[in-house]
C-alpha cells in the first residue's frame, strides 16, 4: 500500500495525542496520554522534559503501529508554545525540567526590563510584551542557574529551545537542532522584521546564538527519525509548528474576518494578518506560520487561565472528585439551574495576568459573593470568566484598522460545553463556530506537512478542512449582558489593585 498517512504529533500541556490522517484529511487513528505539571514554589510551573518524549513517543508508536509503518508518509509536530528548556548538546540530558509558559519565576528579571524601559524597544521589534509568558526571559534564568550556564552555552555546549526543537532533536537521534518561525517567534528573541534571531535581543537577555536552533519555515522538510525505539528511521518530518498557529491554520487556513479562539489550560485569541504591525501594545503580534513561501502574521492575545481556572473552581468545590461523566452533566446542568451569578465574579488570575492586561502581580479574584451563594454560582462565574477573557482580548482586537470578526472560530475541550459556548456568543453578538473535531491543532500541522508531502496550495487544501457547528447570538441578550461585562471589568480592576498600591 502507497504511502499516504500524515502522523500528527500534538504535544499539549496537559496531554500529548497523536492522530493519524489520511489523504481526505480524515483522522483515522489516534492515541493520547495525560501529562503532569509540577508547581514546587508560588508561580513556578514546571514539567519534566524526558515525560514529554516518553509520552510523546509512547503516543506515536501507538498510532503508527496501528495503521502499519508501511503507510505513514511523514510526521508533523504541533507543541505548547513558550515552554523553554535546555540541554547539554553531547549528551542531549535536559538541564532542569522544562519552565511552562505558565511559569512566572522570570518576573522579576521581566520587571527590570520595564524599570530599565526597555519593553518599547522589545515590543517594537519582536511584537511581543515585556512578560514572564514567553520563553527568553525563561531561557536566561536556565543559565542563570546552571552552574557554568552562561559560558557553557556560548561555547555551544548547552542548547536552548521551544518544545519542537526539544522534540526533534530526540526524533532525529540529535543530528537536527531546528525550530519553526511560529515557535520562534513567541521567544522575544526574534526579529519580527527580519525573521532572523536579533543581535540586541540577545544580548539584552544574555542568550548566545549558537545555542539556539536553526529557524526554518513551518512547513519545511526538518529531518528524520533516527533511532527512537518502535518508530522506524528515515520517516521525514514535514511540518512544525505552535499549537495555537495550527488550530488558526486548521480552522480555515487563516483566511480574513475568520477570528480564532483556543480553549485550553488557557486560551489563545489570534486573527490573521498579512503584515507584521506592532501597534496594538496591549496585544502580541506574531508570526502565525510560514507555509515555504511567505509569512502569515498573527494578532493575539494569550490568557494564562482559562480552561485551568475552571478546574481550580471544580477543585475549590469538590466537584473535580466526581467521576468525568458527572462531571460533565454538572457542567451542563448547573449555570442553567439559575438566572445569573447574582453578581458573583471569579477573576482566574493565578499566576498573574495575561492579555490584554500583563500584570504579573495579579492574583486570583472571587468577588460578590453573599449568602445565597452556592456550587452553581460557583461553578457559572468560573464559566462566564472564560468567555469575559475571550471578550477582554477581542475588545482590545477592535483597536486594530483592518480587524474584523464575521464568526468567533472554537476549539480546544472547554467548547464541548454548549451552555459556554452560546453565553460567548451571546456575549460577542457574533456566531461562534465549533470545529467538528477535537485534533484540530494535530490537524493544522498535519495539513502543512501534507502541503509539502503533495505540493498543494491553500486552494487544494479547503476541501480538507473539518466542518464546523455553530452557535447564533441572541441579540436582545447580547444587549443585557453588557450590564454583566461591566460588573466583570470591575472584577478585573479588584485583581489588579496591587499595580497601584
Amino acid at each position: 500500500m502507497d504511502k499516504e498517512l500524515i502522523v500528527a504529533l500534538d504535544e499539549g500541556t496537559s496531554n500529548v495525542k497523536a492522530v493519524a490522517i489520511d489523504a481526505q484529511g480524515r483522522v483515522v487513528a489516534q492515541a493520547s496520554k495525560a501529562l503532569s505539571l509540577a508547581t514546587p514554589q508560588p508561580g513556578w510551573v514546571e514539567q519534566d522534559g524526558n515525560a514529554l518524549l516518553a509520552g510523546s513517543f509512547d503516543v506515536l508508536r501507538q498510532v503508527i503501529n496501528e495503521v502499519g509503518q508501511e503507510r505513514v508518509a511523514a510526521l508533523a509536530i504541533s507543541n505548547q508554545r513558550e515552554t523553554a528548556i535546555g540541554w547539554a548538546r553531547e549528551s542531549g540530558r535536559p538541564l532542569s525540567p522544562a519552565l511552562t509558559w505558565q511559569c512566572s519565576r522570570s518576573a522579576p528579571f521581566c520587571e527590570q526590563l520595564r524599570r530599565d524601559r526597555q519593553d518599547e524597544i522589545i515590543r517594537s521589534t519582536t511584537g511581543l510584551p515585556v512578560a514572564p509568558l514567553f520563553s527568553a526571559s525563561k531561557m536566561r534564568w536556565l543559565l542563570d542557574n546552571t552552574p557554568q550556564g552562561h559560558e557553557r552555552a556560548a561555547r555551544g555546549e548547552i542548547c536552548l529551545g521551544t518544545i519542537d526543537a526539544w522534540l526533534l532533536w530526540h526524533l532525529s537521534g540529535g543530528e537536527q537542532f531546528r525550530c519553526d518561525y511560529s515557535n520562534a517567534a513567541r521567544t522575544q528573541l526574534l526579529n519580527l522584521h527580519t525573521l532572523e534571531w536579533d543581535e540586541n535581543m540577545l544580548a539584552l537577555y544574555g542568550i548566545p546564538r549558537v545555542a539556539l536552533p536553526e529557524i526554518c519555515p513551518s512547513a519545511w522538510r526538518f529531518g528524520v527519525t533516527k533511532g527512537v525505539e518502535g518508530i522506524a528511521d528515515g520517516i521525514p518530518v514535514l511540518a512544525m509548528i505552535g499549537d495555537s498557529h495550527a488550530a488558526l491554520y486548521g480552522h480555515g487556513l487563516g483566511r480574513a474576518g475568520g477570528i480564532k479562539a483556543t480553549y485550553g489550560t488557557g486560551s489563545s485569541v489570534m486573527a490573521p494578518l498579512p503584515a507584521p504591525d506592532t501597534r496594538i501594545t496591549r496585544l502580541a503580534t506574531t508570526v502565525a506560520w510560514h507555509d515555504g513561501t511567505r509569512a502569515v502574521y498573527g494578532l493575539e492575545g494569550n490568557i494564562p487561565h482559562t480552561g485551568d481556572g475552571l478546574a481550580w473552581m471544580l477543585q475549590a468545590t469538590g466537584i473535580s472528585t466526581l467521576n468525568e461523566i458527572q462531571r460533565v452533566a454538572l457542567l451542563q446542568s448547573l449555570p442553567d439551574s439559575i438566572p445569573s451569578t447574582d453578581g458573583v465574579y471569579f477573576v482566574p488570575a493565578l499566576t498573574g495576568s495575561g492579555a490584554p492586561w500583563w500584570d504579573d502581580k495579579a492574583r486570583g479574584t472571587l468577588c460578590g459573593l453573599s449568602r445565597g451563594s452556592g456550587p452553581a454560582h460557583l461553578v457559572r462565574a468560573a464559566l462566564e470568566a472564560i468567555a469575559y477573557q475571550i471578550a477582554d482580548v477581542i475588545e482590545a482586537m477592535k483597536q486594530h484598522p483592518d480587524f474584523h470578526l464575521n464568526t468567533l472560530m472554537v476549539d480546544g475541550g472547554p467548547t464541548r460545553n454548549h451552555w459556554l459556548m452560546q453565553f460567548q456568543a451571546d456575549l460577542l453578538g457574533c456566531p461562534v463556530a465549533r470545529s467538528t473535531t477535537a485534533e484540530l491543532s494535530a490537524l493544522g500541522a498535519g495539513l502543512l506537512a501534507r502541503k509539502v508531502f503533495s505540493g498543494l496550495d491553500d486552494d487544494a487544501l479547503l476541501p480538507l478542512l473539518p466542518e464546523h457547528e455553530l452557535w447564533q447570538p441572541d441579540m436582545a441578550r447580547h444587549a443585557q449582558l453588557q450590564d454583566s461585562y461591566r460588573g466583570w471589568c470591575e472584577a478585573v480592576a479588584r485583581a489588579h489593585w496591587k499595580k497601584s498600591h
